[in-house]
């Protein structure tokens, strides 16, 4: 049955009628029709009366380029489109204030965008580009405000330095990351040996081996902490900046297996109490749904299967993860606007089918309206299940939205409620618009929705043709699912660029097979598995979704076969904001002037194109421990394996192609100093001469743009221009690097801050 606006029709005889019939009331005939009606065309801009003023100004101005442009601005304005720019402004606002080396205070931009506003309430009514621009200052100012204010409300305390340390602390939330390992949420309480003056309140803690402990339950054990870690090369993600707006001050590992130690139970009488006795309640209730899942689907399968309904993404094999990252799906791992959308409109479209099949029941209610509902609360379910993530949230706030739209008979799909979704989260969630998420979830809605638009007035003009509707409805779907596909995955391509420094080779190809797979049966299944699960009925859902799992998963491996990523490098600012608002240009407007868009992307490619290939010589980690000299396509690290994380970001944003792992040299150990009697802390120092010697033949002997590395000591090397660069383990032979190298790179905190022979001195402080 097609889809059609429940809009009363108007029944009533036609004036043409038999002679003499009494006339019918207009109310007695306003009925809601079941099946489908065939409704008039939509007027065109031109029929109505805003279009007949521009089309009667058109004819009176002679035709001239500053003439069409004033007439096609006319046209968006009429439209409402200004107002679609409006949250682009407020990001942008938020933008400039967190990339600020000195941001003005959070009062200043208050009363400024105060001042703009009343300015340009009172030429509201003389509308130019006086109005505009001041309406633009205040959406600005106001982005910016808004960022202040999150910044200013967040008290989230950072880790200084890593540090090992006894902490006691009580399970907010866990997570399994595999056989028999955990990742806990834990609210830090106290520490010992040493005890930090700046403890984090909330961190993040990985336990492997032991009895895992429950959420709400207090531990104790022996713990490395590590700050948040930052941005692997400038311009790259910064994971520190996200843990600090989510609260997470430190992230670490344990030390062996942490102690359950007995606490009195917290009075939960008092408001606070009650509200985290309500949250550690979700976190039980979404790990036991985690663990049914897990425990019905066997494999990968579940582990995928409980991260599409709880977000806990860490049981899934690495395998299986590079598999959907190469073949495009890797957004099906996170609760974003995709899941939210295929799980609502899954209830919206089944309630409202099953309601329709009841005798006269669309005839007295409305009954899109109570599918609705039933949709709304069932996001507002999902939300709470799946932990709260920040992606989450934004794509909960934008089909609540959506949701609301059809209880006030209004479009659910359009532009200005992405808009109004986009306002919202910019008020609230000010931080996230620096992120990948948040870009390329609104890029990707806002491409959807303006190629949807463009979709139907093509319909509309078309009108109905004849043939087998069987196939058209097959061509119909197969064609919504390439634009669909198409259009999501160019939208976020250049944020995938900007953010990843990758693209999938195949993207397209893995997201036409898969997503059949996943909009039919995964998600209509596991929405059925979580309505039955309360009365155990969950087992056959699960399994038909188990098995919608491992043929998405053998999409993925198949297209993962055919090519994995192509790594971009890192992309020049001006091109990504190019091409970024090229892109917003082409959806928001809808006259000719968004072929201006184009014309921004074509220049944005053309800044990407031209743009200098020209690697670093020395790259080094934000901790010191990690560095690698650049030649070519080659790193050659001071590590044999260097850790994933970051050099993993340096070979996608620096497009390298090998690892040349570090020569180790043994033999050049300098030996332990004996211990003196009166030094039972600190351990003696090498001597100078000897160290100094080891130090000449490791550089002598070693090759060219090639680590040669004496364990536990340090390492060293020439480069290509000469420079003779030492990373240092051993702190006590700090002294000794600095006079006979030019570049020093240690983890360590020495005394000094410089070398005194001019060396430059890369340590853990300066980091």
């Amino acid at each position: 049955m097609r889809d059609v606006p429940e809009t009363p029709v108007d029944a009533r005889p036609r004036s043409d009628g038999p002679a003499g019939r009494a006339p019918v009331p207009a109310d007695r005939f306003n009925l809601r029709m079941p099946f489908p009606v065939p409704l008039p065309a939509r007027r065109s801009f031109a029929s109505r009366p805003q279009g007949r003023a521009l089309v009667g100004r058109l004819r009176s101005l002679p035709r001239t380029w500053p003439n069409s442009i004033r007439l096609a601005w006319d046209e968006e304005r009429a439209f409402g489109h200004p107002f679609l720019v409006l949250p682009v402004l407020m990001a942008l606002g938020a933008i400039l204030w967190f990339s600020a080396r000195d941001p003005p205070s959070m009062v200043t931009l208050a009363v400024l965008a105060c001042v703009f506003c009343i300015a340009s309430v009172a030429l509201h009514a003389r509308p130019g580009l006086l109005s505009l621009a001041l309406i633009a200052a205040t959406f600005l100012l106001l982005g910016a405000a808004f960022a202040a204010f999150e910044t200013a409300r967040t008290t989230t305390i950072l880790l200084d330095s890593p540090v090992t340390t006894t902490l006691t602390g009580r399970i907010v939330s866990r997570e399994i990351t595999g056989k028999n390992a955990y990742r806990y949420v834990v609210a830090l309480q106290s520490t010992e040996a040493p005890v930090l003056r700046r403890p984090p309140a909330t961190l993040t803690l990985t336990v492997r081996g032991g009895r895992p402990a429950r959420v709400g339950e207090t531990i104790k054990g022996r713990a490395r902490l590590s700050p948040p870690s930052g941005p692997a090369l400038a311009g790259l993600n910064d994971f520190g900046f996200d843990s600090f707006f989510k609260g997470i001050g430190a992230v670490g590992y344990a030390l062996g297996n942490p102690q359950v130690v007995a606490t009195p139970v917290p009075d939960r009488a008092g408001r606070g109490g009650s509200i985290e006795a309500a949250w550690q309640g979700l976190a039980i209730w979404r790990e036991a749904i985690g663990i049914r899942i897990r425990a019905t689907i066997p494999g990968d399968a579940g582990a995928i299967g409980a991260a599409l309904v709880t977000a806990e993404e860490r049981a899934i094999g690495d395998d299986s993860i590079t598999a959907l990252r190469n073949s495009g799906l890797g957004h099906v791992l996170a609760i974003s606007g995709m899941n939210m959308v295929l799980a609502a409109g899954t209830l919206l479209v089944g309630l409202r089918t099953g309601l329709s099949l009841v005798p006269g029941l669309a005839h007295r209610v409305p009954i899109k309206k109570i599918a609705a509902a039933g949709a709304l609360a069932m996001v507002c379910f999902y939300i709470l299940i799946s932990g709260g993530a920040v992606s989450a949230v934004r794509s909960w706030i934008m089909i609540v939205i959506m949701l609301v739209a059809v209880f006030f008979d209004r479009p659910s799909i359009s532009l200005r409620n992405v808009a109004v979704a986009a306002l919202v989260i910019l008020a609230v969630d000010p931080s996230s618009v620096s992120g990948p998420g948040f870009q390329m979830s609104f890029a990707a809605t806002l491409a959807l929705v303006a190629g949807y638009a463009r979709w139907r007035q093509r319909k509309v003009k078309g009108g109905r043709r004849g043939g087998n509707e069987i196939l058209a409805g097959v061509r119909s779907f197969l064609a919504g699912l390439f634009l669909s596909s198409l259009m999501g995955g160019v939208s976020t391509m250049v944020y995938s660029a900007a953010h990843f420094n990758q693209l999938p080779a195949y993207g397209l190809l893995g997201n036409m097979l898969a997503m059949p797979v996943i909009g039919i049966v995964v998600m209509p299944a596991g929405l059925i598995a979580m309505l039955l699960m309360p009365l155990g009925l969950d087992t056959l859902p699960l399994i038909v979704m188990g098995y919608g799992l491992e043929v998405m998963m053998a999409v993925a491996r198949f297209v993962s076969s055919l090519g994995g990523q192509i790594f971009t490098g890192r992309l020049p600012p001006s091109a990504f904001a190019l091409i970024a608002i090229g892109g917003l240009v082409l959806c928001l407007l809808r006259t000719w002037l968004a072929l201006a868009g184009l014309g921004l992307v074509a220049a944005g490619l053309c800044v990407a194109g031209l743009a200098s290939s020209e690697r670093p010589v020395l790259v080094i980690a934000e901790d010191g421990r990690l560095a690698a000299i650049i030649e070519g396509g080659a790193g050659a690290s001071n590590r044999s394996r260097p850790p994933a994380l970051i050099y993993g970001q340096w070979t996608r944003a620096l497009r390298l192609d090998r690892h040349v792992a570090p020569i180790v040299r043994a033999d050049l150990a300098l030996p332990e100093p004996p211990a003196r009697a009166s030094e039972t802390r600190k351990r003696p120092p090498f001597a100078p001469g000897a160290a100094a010697a080891s130090l000449q033949r490791l550089v002598a002997e070693g090759t060219r743009d090639r680590f040669s590395c004496v364990p536990g000591q340090w390492c060293a090397t020439t480069s290509r221009d000469g420079w003779v660069i030492v990373t240092v383990e051993d702190r006590r032979l700090i002294g000794v690097a600095c006079d006979r190298a030019d570049i020093v790179v240690t983890s360590a905190s020495p005394a000094f801050t410089t070398c005194r022979s001019g060396a430059m001195l890369a340590s853990g402080p300066s980091l």
